[in-house]
């Protein structure tokens, strides 16, 4: 389970207020108005955001002061971020060793995560020679082979046309029922929601609110996700 407790984190101008719990294994979509502070909710669960005030739990442990590599947390992010002068096999084994010295299991299990993704054969492209669904598959080969059980996703799929998105978003949502991981995910898109989602936490007025069922929060949107929707 994940909690934050009367947990503040501050922005630049703005702050974000959270205090609420997901339980292990559910899908939760994080939406709300732009700038409303999604990914600097986000980022403070990676550890990439201290708090001002209030802590984060995992399964009961406070991981508040922890550094981001020590988290329970991979995270996906909007860009990929693939090294482009390393291989496909190469970018992906990141998520085992930083410094790549793979021993034969660990290449094995390399070769399995790309296979598990759709990328068999490609392992010694350079992220250049792919399209943007291989890169995108790429980035969540790595992520699943940190095998974190608290998968966080900044939107990662955006770039992508609506097809594959869709086909990415259902990889994802398989890969988290296999391997049984918490996944939280941005999202500015409520057909996207509601696909991979069944929690969702609206972050809006500076205040990121408790999970609920999506299908009731996008049914009937509060004043701030209805305007930014564009619903009347």
């Amino acid at each position: 389970m994940l909690r934050l407790e009367d947990a503040v984190i501050r922005n630049g101008e703005f702050t974000v207020r959270a205090d609420w719990a997901v339980d292990g294994g559910a899908r939760v979509a994080v939406i709300g108005p732009s700038g409303a502070g999604k990914t600097t909710l986000i980022e403070a669960i990676a550890g990439f955001r201290p708090l001002e005030r209030g802590r984060i739990l995992w399964d009961g442990r406070d991981i508040t002061g922890d550094a981001p590599g020590k988290r329970p947390v991979a995270m996906l992010f909007q860009d990929g971020n693939l090294f482009p002068h390393l291989t496909v096999a190469e970018n992906a084994g990141l998520g085992l060793r930083p410094d790549l010295r793979l021993n034969a299991e660990q290449k094995a299990r390399v070769r399995a995560a790309l296979t598990r993704v759709g990328l068999a054969g490609l392992e010694d492209r350079k992220p250049g020679a792919l399209s943007g669904g291989q890169q995108s598959r790429a980035a969540l080969a790595r992520v699943l082979l940190q095998d974190r059980p608290l998968l966080l996703l900044d939107e990662p799929f955006a770039a992508l046309g609506p097809a594959l998105k869709v086909e990415m978003l259902d990889l994802v949502a398989a890969l988290a029922e296999e391997t049984g991981a918490t996944l939280l995910m941005i999202s500015h898109d409520p057909d996207d929601a509601r696909r991979i989602a069944d929690q969702a936490i609206l972050v809006a007025v500076g205040t990121a609110h408790p999970p609920q069922p999506t299908a009731a929060l996008l049914d009937n949107p509060p004043p701030a996700l209805r305007d930014y929707l564009g619903e009347t």
